[in-house]
C-alpha cells in the first residue's frame, strides 16, 4: 500500500467559497469537504483543488517579478476561445494572450482572486497506423 495516496492542490486565498464556485464551475466539479476555512472540490477525472482562507493573500503579479508566480495551472481543453469565454463568465480574466512555443496554442488566464493558469489545447490522439 502506498504511503501518499492522493494529492490536492491548495491555494490560499481570501475567499475560499468564492473561489471554489469559480472552479467547481469551469471543471464541473463537487465539493467534496468543507470546513470553516477550506473547501475542497474533486473534478470527474480525480483532479483535486482545495482552496484555504488567508485574510492576509496577496494574489500572485505573474508575470510581473514581484510576489512570484507560487503556483500554476494547466487546463487542458478542446477549444481554446470556448474555454477562455468561459473564465470570463465566471469571473476570471485572460492575461497578456500570445502563443508560446512549441506545438501547443496556450492562454494565460486567471481567476477571481488573481491566481494564473494556463488554458493549453489537448493534443489530438494520432489515428493508429497500419
Amino acid at each position: 500500500m502506498p504511503l501518499v495516496t492522493a494529492c490536492v492542490v491548495v491555494l490560499d486565498c481570501a475567499e475560499p467559497e468564492k473561489l471554489a464556485v469559480f472552479y467547481k464551475e469551469l471543471l464541473q466539479a463537487q465539493e467534496t469537504d468543507v470546513s470553516a476555512n477550506l473547501v475542497e472540490i474533486r473534478a470527474a477525472d480525480g483532479l483535486r483543488l482545495a482552496f484555504r482562507r488567508d485574510v492576509n493573500a496577496t494574489p500572485p503579479s505573474w508575470p510581473r517579478p514581484e510576489n512570484s508566480l507560487q503556483v500554476h495551472l494547466d487546463f487542458l481543453v478542446e477549444d481554446l476561445d470556448a474555454a477562455e469565454r468561459r473564465v470570463v463568465e465566471l469571473g476570471g480574466r485572460p492575461l497578456e494572450a500570445k502563443d508560446g512555443p512549441g506545438p501547443y496554442e496556450e492562454r494565460g488566464c486567471s481567476d477571481p482572486a488573481g491566481h494564473s493558469f494556463t488554458l493549453r489545447r489537448a493534443r489530438q490522439a494520432a489515428p493508429k497506423q497500419g
